[in-house]
């Protein structure tokens, strides 16, 4: 689960981590009373899960709590990257001297985590990986021993840090065991003018498999924040990640859905979604996912892909018959079902005899027929 930027910063509050005051408004005229506690002057901050909020122009500074009223009204609402501005944090302004990176990470293909850090923060660090690589300093911690002050001292001392840098170092550690992070990250951490080490953003991911672990974790989902069919189909347990494109993609194990992406791509149009139903998926939530991926407005057609194995195909087609019951079908639905009772399955949507429902039995010809329909609009 990725958390909000006000919601890292709680977090970072929790474990020592030094940040400034903030206050988050959802209504513009909220906002000069926050202003207004942050002594009259104030970054108001979009609110949103996403990267490269200050481009698209959701990070103003505020004069005053007029202009504060302001920059709210301007931000609230905008759309970055897809993602709908709900909330803005108003924090207060720092006077800084130096910025960098710093975040911790679970590197899966080592099987250890990562300290990455940099001397040059406060830009995307993806450029500063791609053009100044030897600006970007990693270091692998031992899980058993963690941040200690020497590994702390360690990671400063690669990345150009300064010495005052150590105790935040370890203090986002702290974050990163705690809360069972799956990323921590602060950039910008800054020096200011009177040498304090603060982390002025911060971006956490918390492990979802730890839940059990920390029941106040549940208390930073945001329904009414965030894309609201991400939020639905996250309601419904369900595998849902909004992308740009129209061709409305349901498949069974991420496996399979990552290469009906690329299929879907590869025949010239844009997937608009990722939804995995799962391996052992029922009728239920076949209709539940179906009704999630109907309910985008960008979806002008979906492709369902299912290579039946635990999850037997009729019951797939069961499904989508109970969601065409329900949903008010207008965009074409292309079905590839192979595998356990696929023919079955094919028996089943036959015999329902919706006129926007097109069968194909190979997954490059489904691919092909969805991104067609797709374009066609």
């Amino acid at each position: 689960m990725d958390l909000f930027e006000y919601q890292a910063r709680e977090l970072f509050a929790r474990h020592g981590v030094p940040v400034l005051d903030a206050y988050v408004v959802r209504d513009p005229a909220a906002a000069r009373e926050a202003a207004r506690r942050l002594g009259g002057r104030a970054v108001v901050k979009a609110q949103v899960k996403t990267g490269g909020r200050g481009k698209a122009g959701g990070v103003k500074l505020a004069a005053d709590p007029q202009e504060a009223v302001d920059r709210a009204a301007d931000i609230l609402g905008m759309d970055i990257k897809g993602h709908r501005v709900g909330a803005v944090m108003l924090a207060e302004p720092a006077a800084i001297e130096a910025e960098f990176y710093v975040s911790y990470l679970l590197d899966r293909t080592r099987r250890t985590f990562l300290a990455i850090a940099s001397s040059e923060g406060g830009v995307d660090i993806e450029e500063v990986a791609a053009t100044r690589p030897q600006a970007l300093a990693t270091v692998p911690i031992d899980p058993q021993e963690g941040v200690t002050e020497d590994k702390a001292r360690e990671i400063a001392a690669a990345a150009g840090l300064p010495p005052a840098a150590v105790p935040v170092l370890r203090a986002l550690w702290r974050v990163f065991v705690a809360e069972d992070a799956l990323l921590v990250e602060v950039n910008p951490l800054v020096r200011t003018a009177d040498g304090r080490i603060l982390a002025l953003d911060g971006k956490v991911t918390l492990d979802d498999n730890a839940r059990f672990r920390h029941p106040g974790h549940a208390g930073y989902d945001v329904a009414d924040e965030g894309d609201p069919l991400e939020a639905a189909a996250r309601a419904k347990n369900l595998n849902y990640v909004k992308l740009d494109g129209s061709v409305g993609i349901i498949g069974n194990g991420a496996g399979l859905v990552m290469s009906t992406l690329d299929v879907v791509a590869q025949c010239g149009a844009a997937p608009a979604n990722f939804l995995d139903i799962g391996g052992g998926a029922s009728a239920t939530i076949m209709a539940d996912g179906l009704g999630i991926v109907l309910g985008d407005p960008d979806v002008t057609a979906v492709f369902v892909n299912v290579f039946g194995g635990i999850t037997a195909c009729d019951a797939v087609a069961d499904g989508i018959v109970q969601a065409l019951a329900r949903v008010e079908l207008s965009k074409p639905l292309v079905v590839r079902l192979d595998g356990n009772n696929a023919e079955l399955g094919r028996t089943i949507l036959d015999a329902a005899r919706h006129p926007l429902v097109r069968q194909l039995d190979t997954m490059d010809g489904a691919a092909a027929k969805a991104a067609e329909l797709a374009t066609a609009g």
